[in-house]
Parts: C-alpha cells; structure tokens; sequence
C-alpha cells in the first residue's frame, strides 16, 4: 500500500481495542515483539522521497496514513515527533491523517508554530465502544485542529455519536470490525445505527470492513481475507457526506491548481473494496 507512512513502529496496549491487535499479531508471525518500539531507517523520510526523475513519490493530493503500527501521540516516540512534524510541514501539499488513542497527550505534544493548526492535517481519535468514545471525543472537540475525525474500530460495541455530531467538528467516521487471531463480533446493527447519525449531519461515514467474525439478523458469519472488505462495500452503507476542504498549498502557500492534484487510479479489485473513499488507490504493483 502507498498510502501508509510509519515514522517508528511498535506500540504500548492501552486499551479494549488494543486486546488483539493486528500490529502485534502480524509481528509475531514474524517472531518479534510489537512493544519493541524504533524508529524506522528508511521509512521515516518516505514522505519527502524521490524518484529517479526527482518528483515526489508521494504525490500532491495524496493522503498519508500516520503511524498505522503505532500511536503518532505515543510516550516513547517524544524524541522522534518533532523531526515528523518538520516533514509534515514540509508537504503542505499532501494530506495527513493522525490517529491516536491517547488524545491527551497531544496539546503538549505540538508544534512551536501551530497555532489553530495545520491546513493538511487530519487529526482521528480511535472509539471501539461507547466508553472510549466519551472519554476521547471530548478531548478532539477541544484541540486545535483544522480537519477532526472518528474512527471506530475494532467495532466492539454500538456507539452513538449524536452528542458530538452536532457541533460540526467531525467531519469523518470510520468503521471496521476486527480481524486476525482472536477477533470479536461486529454486529450490522451498529454499523447502519452509526450511519444514520452520520446521515442526519451529512458527515462522511465510511464502512471499511465487517471484520473476521460479523453478525447479521442473529447470524455469525466468519469472512477471511478481502472478503470482509468486499462484504463492506456491497452494504452500501458507506455515505459520502460533505466535502473536507484540506486547502492543500505548495511551498510557497499557493493554493494547488486542479491539475497538479494526484487523481488515483483504481484497478479490478479496487472496484468493491470498502476503502475505496479514503484510498490513494491502486499502487499498481502488478500482483493482481
């Protein structure tokens, strides 16, 4: 996937969601220990990697998805964020989606030059349940971001966002169920409630995957590989709500003319994945 930057990797379990988490499962395939935390070498400047003719390999446009075998906000990566932080800075012309379970750590943990925050950058709190969503929403409404979003999953219980979506902050939610070893129930019911709140405030929701054990109409149903993805896509709950204006600039704050922004390509099997809304699309590998 291109549209995955980890600056350091490994993570601290801090809550329900972390119970089975898919870093530490996939690590240990590999006979390593996900709580073994470092920064990566050559995956830390990926955002401003060149190719052979010079141009970013990270287009203007794209999205990047931060620390997704990690927490960008986490304790041991203090001595690394502000390097991150001058790279992000640095492509103003690419996207920035920020995800933690620890929103209390980041105020302290911001730029010098922030102020009302950055115009391409997306800061998500992780909601598994209801609890983690009152405890960590309330904390995102209150930090100064530009662009704020929910991110629900492993979907372990229902969650009503109907006291946060009122106040327009949040402009995207996203929902999957849980996969790999160990993997708890997402049940359909929470998913179409989710989106109906969604729906009443015209914000994005996005059903990523039903996750490896979903339930239907009081039935279980066990999906492996692409196919919770697909499962997802062919629900057609995903709704595309208002637009998030990330006001994308060059180097030197002009705003980005329409055809310098990346347009992403997506092959057969992109056509029916539940990611589709939030992807860069294919990275045209040639495995397909």
């Amino acid at each position: 996937m291109h549209d995955i930057w980890n600056p350091w990797h490994g993570c601290r379990k801090c809550s329900e969601g972390c119970q089975n988490c898919y870093m530490y499962y996939l690590d240990a395939l590999h006979d390593k220990d996900g709580s073994q935390i470092y920064r990566t070498k050559a995956g830390f400047r990926y955002p401003l990697a060149k190719d052979r003719s010079g141009q970013y390999k990270v287009r203007s446009g794209e999205m990047l998805r931060v620390c997704m075998t990690s927490d960008f906000f986490l304790k041991e990566a203090d001595q690394w964020r502000e390097d991150a932080w001058q790279i992000i800075r640095q492509r103003p012309d690419v996207k920035f989606f920020l995800l933690t379970k620890r929103p209390e750590r980041v105020a302290q943990n911001l730029p010098w030059n922030w102020d009302e925050g950055w115009e391409n950058v997306m800061l998500n709190v992780s909601c598994e349940n209801q609890r983690r969503a009152d405890e960590r929403i309330p904390i995102l409404l209150d930090l100064p971001f530009k662009h704020k979003g929910v991110m629900c999953a492993p979907y372990l219980g229902r969650v009503s966002l109907k006291d946060y979506l009122p106040s327009g902050k949040i402009e995207q939610v996203l929902c999957d169920g849980e996969n790999y070893g160990g993997a708890r129930p997402c049940h359909y019911e929470w998913v179409t409630a989710l989106r109906a709140e969604c729906v009443a405030y015209d914000v994005t929701f996005v059903f990523c995957g039903t996750g490896r054990n979903f339930v239907k109409d009081g039935r279980t149903y066990r999906l492996e590989g692409s196919l919770s993805s697909e499962q997802a896509y062919k629900s057609g709950q995903s709704y595309q709500g208002r637009p998030i204006d990330f006001k994308l600039t060059d180097k030197w704050g002009a705003p980005l003319a329409m055809d310098k922004i990346y347009k992403p390509y997506f092959g057969v099997r992109c056509q029916t994945c539940g990611m589709r809304m939030i992807c860069n699309g294919c990275s045209r590998c040639g495995k397909c």
